[in-house]
């Protein structure tokens, strides 16, 4: 165990280990882009479907099932379908990774509409506000710390799972897993799994800090 923690030590601080197409800085700016293009596109999609079921309540029995049933999709499988479909390219991983980071963004954009103060709404309406003035300027504030923390949580799994490029050969950081189980170098295969790890803790810390930050003169 020793030795092999040594030897990890080494392939992660070694600097030829970090430049290249094959290096470290370039995986992880592969991983990264492929992350955040999938959590914008579900963005796109899971935020204004939360917002429209939570402040009309019309279809949230459908979209919040539809939302557990991406999240019950087996990833991989779906790459293989996709895959099998259209072809070579990075499609069946973005319809994967969106698929997986859809239902947070969903629910908690969901749970945080219905967990404004019907009072609100009502004196936001007696004011004389309109549907889309009550939802904009009344309820999206009060529901934007729960929202954030679905874009937190998406944004996480869709890091974390985003080796998965590398399944069907394009690059990121699973591409240290899967080129090291191929050549059976368990030092590769740990060192991949072990930057995918800090970078999901790292973005997850920052993006909690920064939504302290955002509400911090809010009460709890």
């Amino acid at each position: 165990m020793y030795e092999l923690l040594k030897n990890l030590g080494t392939w992660l601080t070694s600097g030829s280990q970090w430049t290249g197409t094959d290096g470290i800085a370039h995986r992880l700016a592969e991983h990264l882009q492929y992350s955040l293009l999938a959590t914008l596109v579900a963005a796109a999609i899971g935020l204004p479907l939360g917002l429209l079921i939570g402040h009309t309540g019309k279809g949230a029995f459908l979209a919040i099932n539809l939302a557990s049933f991406g999240r019950a999709l087996p990833t991989v499988g779906l790459v293989v379908l996709v895959f099998l479909a259209g072809g070579l390219s990075m499609l069946p991983v973005y319809v994967a990774l969106v698929a997986l980071a859809v239902p947070a963004i969903v629910t908690n954009t969901y749970a945080g509409m219905t967990a404004v103060d019907p009072d609100v709404r009502d004196a936001a309406r007696g004011q004389g506000m309109r549907g889309h003035q009550v939802l904009f300027q009344v309820e999206l504030p009060l529901a934007l710390p729960l929202i954030m923390t679905g874009l937190r949580l998406a944004l996480i799994q869709v890091v974390a799972t985003a080796t998965i490029a590398a399944y069907v050969s394009f690059g990121g950081l699973g591409r240290y897993v899967f080129d090291g189980l191929a050549q059976r170098d368990l030092v590769q295969v740990l060192g991949g799994a072990v930057l995918v790890a800090v970078i999901a803790v790292a973005l997850d810390l920052l993006l909690s800090a920064l939504q302290r930050f955002l509400f911090r003169h809010r009460t709890a």
